[in-house]
Formats: C-alpha cells, structure tokens, sequence
C-alpha cells in the first residue's frame, strides 16, 4: 500500500495535494492523538477546522 501511495505521489497530480496532520484529544484516555489526511491543496483549511 505504502508504495503505491508514493508512486502516486511523484507523478504530476499528486502535487496537488497536502498531508495534514492534525492534533487531538482522545476523549478515552485524554491523550493526543495524531490523525493525517490527505487532501487538495485547496481543502487545507477545511481540515484544520
């Protein structure tokens, strides 16, 4: 999976996106938690909210 992933990268379109990894609280054990998402460079924003 991991290689596809990075194959998919280098080509032309994967410029088009951003890896966002986000901070958060898990509301088990009040730990942070790191989640990443790909998205559009466009959408960034978004997921941040």
């Amino acid at each position: 999976m991991a290689k596809k992933t990075v194959a998919t990268l280098q080509t032309g379109e994967g410029r088009t996106y951003s890896k966002v990894i986000k901070m958060v609280r898990s509301p088990k054990t009040g730990a942070y938690v790191f989640q990443e998402k790909m998205v559009p460079n466009d959408k960034v924003d978004e997921a941040l909210k």
